[in-house]
C-alpha cells in the first residue's frame, strides 16, 4: 500500500510510481502514465472491453490486426461492432451493413459468433470476480465494480488493482479494455469512455461539478437527439445551464426526468453496485445511428437482439413466459408491446416469432431511433428440457436451433449462418 502512495500516479505498464514532472515512466519509458490527486481514493469504476466483438476476432485472426474489421449482418443486415480503424472511416454499429462498406470499403465483414462472444466474456468476467465479488454486469462486455475494502486484501489501492486488471485481460484474454475509476456509477461510466481504447480515466470529487459543467447535456445519460433538442428550445445545451436551475423548476418542465437532470448534473448518482440483485428480466436493445421506418430494416435487428437475448438465457439458464418489444420513437417516446407463453422460452426463434407481429403493428411508417426485445417472467429451466411441451412441429425447431448452438460452440459462427426464422418466411441477412 505504501508504494500506491509514494507518488503522485504510477506507469500502467510497469506499475512503478511516478510524480507530476514524469511524461514518461522512469523505468520502462512508457508514456501511459495515470495521475491524479484523487487517484488512490476511489473506489467505484465501470470497465468496458473495447470494441469487443471485433477484437475477439481480431484476436483469432491475426491476419486482421491492421485493418478494418466489421462485426454484423452480410449483405442486407446491420453493423452489431466496428474496430476502432472502421469507425475512423464512420462505420458505427446498427448501420446498415451497405452503409458501412460504402464509408469503408474494404473492410472485412464477419458474421457474429454470440457463443464465442459469451465465453470470452465469462472470461473477463472471472477476472473481475478475483478481484472483488460487487460485479455488476452491464451487458456481456461491461460492468461495474465497486472495490472498497479490497486495499488490505489485495495489498494495493483499487486504481493500481484495476490496472493490473486491464493487464491480465490483454495477456490472458488478448482482448483491450478501457476503465473508469470515480465516487459513483454514473461517473465511472463517464470515466471509462473519455480515453478509449485501453484508457484509465479518472474522475475525481472535488472536479465533479467543473468536469461535468463543461460539457453538453448530450453526456448525460439517457438524453438523446429528441430530449436534447427540448432541452436547446429552453436554452439548455451545457450541463452548466443544468447546474443552474432548481430541481422543482426541471421538474415542472421536465416531469420526473427533471429530477434526473439535477442530480446527475451534479455529478449525484446513490445507486450502488449490486451483484445480488435478481435477475427480472434479460433484453437487449439497440439505438440507431439514424431513424429506421422501413419494417424489413427494422425486422432484421429484431432478429439480431433476439440472438442475442436467447444466448445470454441459455448461458444463465433462464427462460421467461413473457416477451416484451421495446420501441422508441424519433419524438422520444417509448413503446412497448407484450406476448406471453403457456410454457417459458430461451429460443431465439420463439423470441422472434412472439415479439414479429407485435413489431408489425407498430410499423407502419413510423420513424423508430430504437429497437429491444426481452423476456420477464423468469423461471430457472434445464435448456436442453426447456420445450419438451411444445408440439411436434415446434419441438423439431427447438432441436434444430440447440444442434445449431452446438455447432456453433465448436466450429464457431461461420459453421452455421441462420436466417430470419427457421420456417424460411424471412429473408437471411
Amino acid at each position: 500500500m505504501g508504494r500506491d502512495r509514494a507518488g503522485a500516479g504510477f506507469c500502467r505498464d510497469c506499475f512503478n510510481p511516478v510524480s507530476d514532472d514524469h511524461r514518461r515512466c522512469p523505468s520502462c519509458r512508457s508514456p501511459r502514465l495515470i495521475r491524479h490527486p484523487e487517484l488512490h481514493a476511489l473506489a467505484t469504476a465501470h470497465l468496458d472491453c473495447d470494441a469487443f466483438y471485433a477484437a475477439v476476432e481480431k484476436r483469432d485472426n491475426p491476419d486482421l490486426r491492421d485493418k478494418p474489421v466489421i462485426v454484423g449482418g452480410q449483405h442486407r443486415g446491420v453493423v452489431s461492432t466496428a474496430c476502432y480503424i472502421a469507425r475512423i472511416r464512420g462505420v458505427r454499429s446498427a448501420m446498415p451493413t451497405l452503409t458501412a462498406l460504402k464509408l469503408c470499403p474494404d473492410a472485412t465483414v464477419i458474421s457474429p459468433d454470440m457463443a464465442k462472444y459469451a465465453a470470452v466474456g465469462r472470461q473477463v468476467r472471472e477476472l473481475m470476480l478475483a478481484l472483488t465479488p460487487l460485479v455488476q454486469p452491464l451487458s456481456i462486455d461491461e460492468a461495474f465494480l465497486d472495490l472498497t475494502g479490497t486495499e488490505r486484501l489485495h495489498g494495493h489501492s483499487p486504481a493500481y488493482s484495476l490496472a493490473h486488471l486491464a493487464q491480465d485481460i490483454e495477456r490472458e484474454i488478448g482482448i483491450t479494455v478501457s476503465i473508469g475509476l470515480s465516487h459513483n456509477k454514473f461517473l465511472a461510466k463517464m470515466a471509462s469512455d473519455l480515453d478509449k481504447p485501453r484508457g484509465f480515466s479518472v474522475i475525481g470529487r472535488q472536479e465533479t461539478l467543473g468536469f461535468l459543467a463543461a460539457r453538453p447535456v448530450s453526456a448525460i445519460w439517457g438524453v438523446g437527439k429528441a430530449m436534447q433538442a427540448e432541452l436547446a428550445k429552453d436554452g439548455i445545451t451545457m450541463i452548466a445551464q443544468l447546474q443552474t436551475r432548481e430541481r422543482s423548476d426541471l421538474m415542472r418542465r421536465y416531469g420526473t426526468l427533471g429530477t434526473r437532470l439535477y442530480h446527475l448534473s451534479r455529478g449525484e448518482d446513490a445507486r450502488n453496485v449490486s451483484a445480488d440483485d435478481e435477475t427480472k428480466s434479460i433484453s437487449a436493445e439497440t439505438t440507431f445511428d439514424e431513424d429506421i421506418s422501413d419494417y424489413k430494416a427494422l425486422e432484421r435487428i429484431l432478429w439480431q437482439m433476439s440472438e442475442r437475448v436467447s444466448l445470454r438465457a441459455k448461458t444463465e439458464r433462464l427462460a421467461g413466459y413473457t416477451v416484451t418489444l421495446k420501441l422508441k420513437t424519433a419524438d422520444f417516446k417509448i413503446r412497448t408491446r407484450n406476448a406471453s407463453f403457456q410454457d417459458a422460452t430461451v429460443l431465439a426463434d420463439r423470441i422472434f416469432s412472439a415479439a414479429q407481429p407485435l413489431l408489425k403493428r407498430e410499423a407502419t411508417g413510423t420513424a423508430f431511433r430504437l429497437l429491444g426485445v426481452g423476456i420477464s417472467h423468469l423461471s430457472e429451466i434445464d435448456p436442453a428440457e426447456a420445450e419438451v411441451t411444445l408440439d411436434e412441429r415446434a419441438s423439431t425447431r427447438a432441436k434444430a436451433e440447440y444442434a445449431i448452438d452446438r455447432l456453433r460452440e465448436k466450429f464457431g459462427k461461420s459453421a452455421v449462418e441462420r436466417g430470419l426464422a427457421f420456417d424460411g418466411e424471412a429473408e437471411e441477412d
